[in-house]
């Protein structure tokens, strides 16, 4: 990872030149935007997995080669003031704890370089893992109390157990006891076979999100665990489109729930807006589940600037179905009331 010196062109002044500048009608980087869906791969860790013949940077998504003035660029053309980075360390695979630990150091460290080198620009999240509960309790003191981490992330799904699983209780527990919030992203789905032609972020990922957010409510964790906040990201995936359906079978479920407990329950989630605002979906979205709930969310770099510039950010600025004061809270104050942290960066 550089240090600030050497990046001249995205140098904190620099940065400070760039926040008085209107991003989106009057949205600057002072009152713009949180995005709270940003995947970012450090450049150094590519570095070390490649060196540690864990992966070959020719063989990663293309969305991992994370260009810091692109990125800037598109932050600013989108009116986003602050994004809150994910560590993506993809295509390793299982390593032994301490060989993780490495990994993810360099993957915090150069998250703390970046949020120390554009002050308002970024913030990040912690990595917790759900197959390795060591390890994330790791995570957590070094991400938390030493970097100054504003919540935790993880998959909703681990080797075919998910989210809300007893076997994590430990974890949240501790997550728990320090009022976390929880970014949460699903992956491919654990089992089942692979519709040919039909990449899994389309459907898959959504009913992966479904699943672990069911299997919370099932388990008892947003009971047990009531200062955990659970971000669901891409609109919750089905959960808001199917709660009726939820409702009237919950005594098929196992456990059964209580039919009247379901909207409390959605309640208690909140909902990024990668993927599912528009005209159509949005409706749905709002009168399911409490408009001070939802987060703006780009899933950058995956998705590209021009969808999040020309497609996204202008349909969310247009959205009939929201009020001015409902948009301000999606595009910002409802992430700031979430994550305080944020407005002292």
């Amino acid at each position: 990872m550089t240090s600030p010196e050497q990046r001249p062109s995205n140098s904190p002044g620099t940065d400070k030149r760039r926040a008085g500048k209107t991003a989106r009608g009057d949205q600057t980087t002072e009152n713009g935007r949180v995005d709270v869906h940003h995947h970012y791969t450090a450049p150094a860790w590519i570095d070390w997995a490649e060196s540690k013949g864990l992966t070959r940077r020719e063989k990663l998504p293309w969305w991992t080669h994370w260009d810091e003035e692109t990125t800037l660029d598109v932050m600013s053309k989108a009116g986003i003031s602050t994004s809150i980075l994910t560590a993506a360390m993809p295509g390793s695979p299982a390593q032994d704890p301490q060989q993780r630990k490495e990994g993810l150091h360099l993957s915090l460290q150069a998250m703390s370089d970046l949020a120390q080198a554009h002050p308002r620009r970024f913030a990040f999240f912690t990595p917790v893992f759900l197959d390795d509960l060591e390890t994330s309790s790791w995570s957590l003191r070094k991400g938390l109390d030493d970097y100054g981490a504003v919540g935790v992330s993880t998959r909703t799904s681990a080797r075919g157990e998910y989210l809300g699983d007893p076997a994590h209780e430990s974890l949240l527990a501790e997550l728990n006891e320090r009022s976390a919030v929880i970014s949460t992203h699903p992956m491919e789905m654990p089992s089942g076979p692979v519709m040919e032609g039909l990449p899994p972020f389309m459907c898959d990922f959504l009913l992966d999100t479904t699943r672990a957010a069911i299997n919370l409510i099932l388990h008892g964790t947003l009971d047990r665990y009531p200062n955990l906040s659970f971000i669901l990201p891409h609109g919750g995936g089905f959960l808001p489109y199917m709660a009726t359906r939820l409702e009237l079978f919950t005594h098929m479920l196992t456990p059964k729930i209580e039919p009247a407990r379901v909207r409390d329950y959605l309640h208690r989630f909140y909902y990024d807006t990668a993927a599912p605002m528009s005209p159509s979906a949005t409706p749905t979205l709002i009168s399911t589940v409490d408009p001070g709930r939802i987060l703006y969310g780009t899933d950058w770099p995956p998705t590209s600037a021009e969808i999040i510039t020309d497609v996204v950010a202008p349909a969310l600025d247009r959205d009939p179905a929201l009020s001015d004061s409902q948009r301000r809270g999606i595009n910002r104050d409802n992430a700031l009331h979430l994550m305080p942290a944020l407005a002292r960066l």
